[in-house]
């Protein structure tokens, strides 16, 4: 069964705009997924509330022996073994919205929730695996391939596996998920509520365990809907107003500046919503084609020369802006 079912699931993009879509085609209501360039206090709390933390590494093998593994799980806690090679993007994100508090997880869910109740964390892992509907929206984002491939055992050994785990906290503990041990782990106690004070540190050995050998790491953060963060923020502003503050210029000028970030937001997600478009568009018979004209027409070679140039230059400008990012982060 596991082999069938690892065959179903293809490798995904790990893009906030890719899992922002596949949340909300599940049925998950009020929740987007945000880039976390820098750990520092101030990007952390301009993303609150957050329910949940998804890492992204390269794969180690990783015992668990130097934290608290729970092999016989956690009250409360809801925790999947994977069964599937290629689903763990999507098993992440699932596992920590299962566990986090006020989301609005939607029929579909809500039913493996329910259902998964009772069952241990390799049925449960089986059921996520075997879903139509998980399965069918995260094959959506899959990249047009001009070849099928059959797989190579022997490179398979060799090639980079990047693995998702997922940090939530649930009760007064915090919990790493991943869904390659037998367990959740418990990171630590949270107190006063701010789990991100215990999640920090835990997240930065880890990237230091790794960091000499390997500098590819992303970390995500699932957190509630912008929008609605900022329509609520006016709407406390505005009640301010009615009940005649002093402070009438201050408040419409924070009015206005929550306004300007909705009219972002609603450009942000559509900017997601056109690039996914474009991800999942088949552009290889129209490449294919065009290429074949410019080859006739002796034009191939200079066409190349200026593609591969312009890429520089984006690769170039990309790097400079998440360094000019990480570092007003910093400050």
């Amino acid at each position: 069964t596991t082999g069938k079912m690892a065959q179903s699931w293809c490798t995904i993009e790990s893009d906030p705009g890719v899992f922002t879509e596949l949340i909300q085609r599940v049925g998950v209501k009020g929740v987007q997924v945000e880039e976390v360039y820098h750990l520092s206090d101030e990007t952390l709390d301009s993303l609150k509330p957050i329910h949940g933390l998804i890492f992204l590494f390269k794969w180690v093998k990783d015992d668990a022996s130097d934290r608290k593994l729970l092999k016989d799980g956690a009250p409360g806690v809801f925790f999947a073994k994977q069964m599937v090679q290629n689903a763990c993007a999507t098993q992440a994100i699932v596992s920590v919205l299962m566990n986090a508090e006020g989301v609005e997880l939607g029929k579909e869910l809500s039913r493996i929730k329910e259902f998964a109740a009772a069952l241990d964390p390799t049925m449960i892992g089986q059921i996520i695996g075997q879903d139509t509907v998980l399965r069918e929206v995260h094959n959506s984002f899959s990249r047009p391939e001009p070849f099928m491939i059959e797989p190579d055992e022997k490179s398979s050994e060799t090639e980079d596996a990047f693995h998702f785990i997922g940090y939530v906290p649930v009760g007064n503990k915090l919990y790493e998920l991943d869904g390659l041990q037998p367990g959740p782990i418990e990171i630590g106690e949270v107190k006063d509520g701010n789990w991100l004070r215990v999640a920090k540190p835990a997240i930065e050995k880890r990237i230091q365990k790794y960091s000499q050998k390997e500098i590819r790491f992303n970390l995500l953060a699932i957190v509630k809907n912008r929008q609605e963060v900022y329509q609520e923020e006016i709407k406390k502003l505005q009640a301010s107003l009615s009940a005649g503050s002093e402070e009438e210029g201050n408040i419409k000028a924070k009015i206005a500046e929550f306004e300007q970030k909705i009219e972002q937001e609603k450009q942000k997600h559509q900017k997601w919503m056109e690039e996914n478009v474009r991800r999942k568009h088949n552009f290889i018979p129209f490449v294919f084609h065009l290429l074949k004209e410019l080859a006739a027409k002796g034009k191939l070679d200079s066409v190349v020369e200026a593609a591969q140039k312009q890429a520089e230059e984006r690769m170039d400008a990309a790097s400079k802006k998440k360094a000019k990012q990480s570092n007003n982060a910093k400050e």
